[in-house]
């Protein structure tokens, strides 16, 4: 992806070699003594997927003026090395976001998420789209999401996405404090890729709010020098997503659309007939008409 002032890591990032999965041999102290028994990542029904996604995009339409992505937080991952994508947790909408930008830039992975289990019940629905549950606040319940989370990402065109704040949160909260979770993933796995993601909902010159979201640079697990333990692994974790937020930050308080690609915008107006009386007064006076409010 582009360089950008918080790509600077000490774990950089290197091809991988192959898609299969091992334990390190310094295990996380949430690994049972007892032999790993691997959990079965969810089927995906494919139509299911397709329709949610459509209905998705028609649904954003309707509540948000655009989702525009920054062009210095483009991702390139193309399904050669299994990937997880760590993401601040801002709105109930966050789901449906991504829902689209992994329709448009990770076409060649299979999406799956962590959700509470008693949520998961109710909407059984979600299963078909790749999410599993998960009984937060339990030791049983942690070792299941990395059992599960294993196996998923025991295939290179698999992604798992997460919030590890495990809350809502607001965009401006520093410092960043995850859930032990993700730091203990990175000491099980041998190889995989973790990319930062930030996404903000905020007002321009619409009726309607923006969606803007970056990708920030991955870090391979793989690469010569990487953290010794979970807490460094998190504390890695933690500062490139707040790295990632605060790039975000500056670039949505300069308001350049020509900072941003855009993913999905609607046709806006003020209403029906507002929008017939100034069609009619502008084309009277030989201006040219155009329904937004502003510029952007």
């Amino acid at each position: 992806m582009n360089a950008a002032p918080d790509t600077k890591s000490t774990a950089a990032s290197a091809p991988c070699t192959s898609g299969h999965l091992v334990a390190r041999r310094h295990e996380s102290p949430w690994v049972s003594t007892r032999r790993r028994v691997a959990s079965t990542p969810p089927q995906i029904s494919r139509l299911t997927l397709r329709w949610f996604t459509w209905y998705s995009r028609r649904y954003l339409r309707r509540h948000f003026h655009s989702l525009r992505i920054s062009h210095t937080g483009l991702p390139t991952e193309n399904g050669e090395c299994p990937l997880v994508i760590y993401a601040n947790h801002a709105s109930w909408w966050d789901p449906l976001v991504f829902l689209i930008l992994k329709h448009e830039f990770f076409h060649n992975y299979s999406a799956f998420a962590p959700i509470e289990s008693a949520m998961l019940e109710r909407y059984q629905f979600f299963r078909r789209l790749g999410f599993f549950g998960v009984q937060r606040q339990t030791a049983g319940g942690a070792l299941e999401f990395l059992r599960t989370a294993e196996a998923i990402l025991q295939s290179r065109q698999n992604m798992l996405v997460i919030t590890p704040q495990a809350r809502f949160a607001d965009i401006r909260e520093r410092p960043l404090k995850f859930a032990p979770g993700l730091g203990h993933l990175a000491t099980r796995l041998k190889h995989a890729r973790f990319m930062p993601f930030a996404a903000e909902f905020i007002f321009w010159e619409e009726r309607l709010p923006e969606i803007l979201v970056r990708f920030g640079s991955p870090i391979d697990i793989s690469s010569p020098k990487p953290p010794s333990n979970s807490t460094e692994w998190t504390q890695l974790f933690e500062q490139r997503l707040a790295e990632n937020q605060d790039y975000l930050a500056e670039e949505v308080k300069r308001r350049n659309p020509k900072d941003f690609r855009i993913i999905l915008k609607r046709t806006t107006g003020q209403s029906p007939v507002y929008d017939l009386w100034r069609l009619c007064k502008m084309s009277w006076r030989g201006e040219k008409f155009t329904r937004e409010h502003g510029n952007k």
